[in-house]
């Protein structure tokens, strides 16, 4: 019985280390850049940012309990908590 024991505690060891997993690396400062002052700030209204920016080129709609809204622009997303920006963020482009 404890050699059962002791063969599937090495058995379940042993399938422990060969699993595996992809890594994500993002370069720190590379999402920010230099321009982030220039996405739409934090508490900023739908209409200040459509009267600055334009028209998004898509709407998503709003999901959950509060509602966020997610606007894409060429570029970037802002995150609306209602009717206020609760984040602005770069889209990833790939090297």
């Amino acid at each position: 019985m404890k050699s059962l024991s002791a063969l599937l505690f090495g058995a379940s060891v042993l399938l422990a280390t060969t699993a595996q997993a992809d890594t994500l690396r993002i370069p720190v400062g590379e999402q920010a850049g230099s321009n982030q002052s220039a996405l739409p700030q934090r508490g900023a209204s739908f209409d200040s940012v459509s009267s600055r920016w334009g028209e998004p080129s898509r709407r998503h709609a709003a999901v959950g309990q509060p509602p966020i809204t997610r606007w894409d622009y060429p570029g970037f997303s802002v995150y609306f908590e209602y009717d206020k920006v609760i984040n602005s963020v770069r889209q990833h482009k790939a090297p």
